[in-house]
């Protein structure tokens, strides 16, 4: 079963030492950031050496993030990395309910419906973060991970988180962001990212066809709360060949109408 890997992106992080009042937890604040920045996990002695710190007082940060269940260590590589739970905090809630059990059972129909990789994510600053996945049950699915950070111009699910946000702060947004170039049909002209913003609200709807990936294809809608206000993206991932463009509209049409689900649920 091949997994198609899915806007893989690098992040790195410049830490420095500041005068806080609380050192110890500035120090396991600074040890999450670390993780959040080297997806594939990290050794205890890199960790120490990012934050600056020595690796027994580490390793106690570290331990007391496990038990925590913020990290946990991999046996086979003995490297540590993030779980979800820092993810599962900061979402959306209905009463007891998150964005993500709003969202599960609505993102499964929308797979069985289109046959690909579903997804959803929220606004993380200038970027998106994935907080769910519902993978394709394709041989050849993309392969996505809870966690990952996505920029906002180059794919679908980060021009709806772009397009979405209240107008001077989307304006601010694009003069403040990198249009780094990953294919040939990266957007990387800020007045063609402002044209492609007003084209996504008109139509309610962000589409990308291999501008983050090549032979990746996305289609993705806004969610919104009960006030209208923007939360998260819902969006579907195919290969190119089994998602063309021809068949974006037809997809778009569902991915509307889950995220519509998704509102009503989530406005209950």
């Amino acid at each position: 079963m091949e997994q198609v890997p899915y806007m893989a992106q690098h992040h790195s992080k410049t830490f420095s030492k500041l005068t806080v009042e609380a050192p110890a937890l500035d120090r396991g604040l600074a040890v999450l950031e670390a993780l959040d920045a080297q997806h594939a996990g990290m050794t205890l002695t890199e960790i120490s050496t990012v934050i600056g710190g020595p690796k027994n007082s580490t390793s106690r940060l570290i331990q007391t993030l496990i038990t925590r269940d913020y990290v946990v260590r991999e046996d086979a590589t003995m490297r540590f990395r993030l779980t979800g739970k820092l993810l599962r905090l900061g979402q959306p809630r209905v009463a007891d309910a998150s964005l993500v059990e709003c969202s599960l059972d609505t993102m499964r129909m929308l797979r069985d419906a289109v046959g690909e990789t579903v997804q959803v994510g929220i606004p993380i600053g200038d970027e998106g973060i994935i907080i769910e996945k519902i993978e394709s049950t394709q041989a050849v699915r993309i392969g996505v991970n809870i966690g990952l950070r996505f920029p906002l111009h180059n794919n679908a699910p980060g021009k709806v988180l772009l397009a979405f946000r209240h107008l001077k702060e989307c304006e601010r947004t694009i003069n403040r962001i990198k249009l780094t170039r990953c294919t040939a049909r990266t957007i990387t002209d800020k007045a063609t990212l402002r044209a492609e913003c007003k084209r996504v609200t008109k139509q309610g709807y962000a589409t990308d066809w291999g501008e983050a990936d090549e032979g990746i294809h996305c289609v993705a809608a806004p969610v919104r709360d009960r006030l209208n206000v923007l939360v998260a993206t819902l969006w579907v991932s195919g290969i190119a060949g089994r998602m063309p463009k021809s068949t974006f509209a037809s997809v778009a049409g569902e991915v509307m109408k889950a995220a519509g689900e998704i509102e009503r649920r989530l406005r209950t």
